[in-house]
């Protein structure tokens, strides 16, 4: 088995019994010989209070911006990396923006723009 299946099969594993695992834990009723202890793990809502990440052009250095949601319709500008842009809709394929820089408003592919994912361990 190579190393990288490997460690997706482990991490599949974890991600599968840690679920069951805090399920587990938490739905046990104290004994009498074991009292309730204080939770002293952080509160679930820490990981939440973080803000959303930025959106921002991922995966090349840039991006058409587009009159209309298809690859056919005309260019109308170009979005580079560290362009900041304001978004106002999105869909699974495209997103409908406006490049604060230029002022131009239109359509970028989802491939390529889209907002950083955290991820929350705690």
């Amino acid at each position: 088995m190579s190393v990288r299946r490997f460690a997706v099969v482990a991490a599949s594993a974890a991600a599968l019994t840690l679920p069951v695992l805090t399920a587990t834990s938490a739905t046990a009723a104290p004994t009498a010989a074991a009292p309730a202890a204080a939770p002293s793990a952080a509160p679930m809502t820490s990981c939440h209070v973080n803000p959303y990440l930025p959106w921002a052009v991922h995966g090349t250095s840039a991006v058409k911006i587009r009159s209309k949601a298809t690859t056919k319709s005309t260019a109308v500008g170009v979005l580079y990396k560290s362009q900041k842009f304001k978004v106002h809709s999105h869909t699974p394929n495209w997103v409908y923006i406006t490049n604060k820089s230029t002022g131009v408003k239109g359509y970028v592919s989802a491939t390529y723009v889209y907002r950083d994912v955290r991820m929350c361990l705690s």
